[in-house]
């Protein structure tokens, strides 16, 4: 596969968010604002990129070679775990007003099924280092991408004259749904 349609194929295409439905808790949770849509989708590409890059290494130059690649789950969410705690140091330190905003779905990046999910994915598709720069890139920008457009819409549904029994949740899992099919690959049966 070649790096652009590796690029196309995690942003959009096999989007991690509305084509696995990994990630949704951040989705739904940290969607509200186009702001903390953001900030969030920043913080989880960062993590995505750093903690790929790292599992990269230990995967290949140690676990592989110590014949433990059974180990590689405890692993891959030890490596993330310790990269939200930087990125949170970081933020309380540095941005604070961003560290409140986004609050409790901060130190929730630890337990994303997506950061968690792209890294296997990567290990599992036998990615070089390049294709997994190329994949955790994209695949982390094609979750910011739909996390801000989501914000977007339910920013602009707030202020729209919605029946009362659709508002909230419900409109919110209807417009998950026509996003998701917007994003979705033809797939013969």
């Amino acid at each position: 596969m070649n790096l652009i349609n590796l690029f196309i194929t995690g942003l959009l295409t096999e989007n991690i968010i509305l084509s696995k439905f990994l990630g949704l808790c951040p989705f739904f949770g940290s969607s509200n604002k186009e702001k903390n849509a953001f900030y969030m989708g920043v913080s989880v590409s960062i993590v995505v990129i750093l903690s790929s890059i790292l599992i990269y290494l230990i995967y290949y130059f140690i676990l592989v070679p110590t014949n433990t690649t059974y180990l590689k789950t405890i692993m891959f969410i030890l490596i993330i775990a310790f990269m939200v705690q930087l990125i949170e140091i970081v933020l309380k330190k540095y941005l604070p007003k961003i560290h409140k905003n986004l609050g409790l779905y901060l130190p929730l990046i630890t337990t994303n099924c997506a950061v968690l999910g792209i890294n296997l994915l990567n290990i599992n598709n036998s990615f070089n280092f390049i294709e997994i720069l190329i994949y955790s890139i994209s695949s982390s920008l094609g979750f910011t991408l739909v996390l801000y457009i989501f914000a977007s819409i339910r920013e602009r549904l707030e202020i729209s004259n919605i029946p009362k029994y659709f508002k909230g949740v419900p409109i919110a899992l209807i417009t998950a749904f026509v996003m998701s099919l917007l994003f979705k690959r033809y797939m013969p049966l």
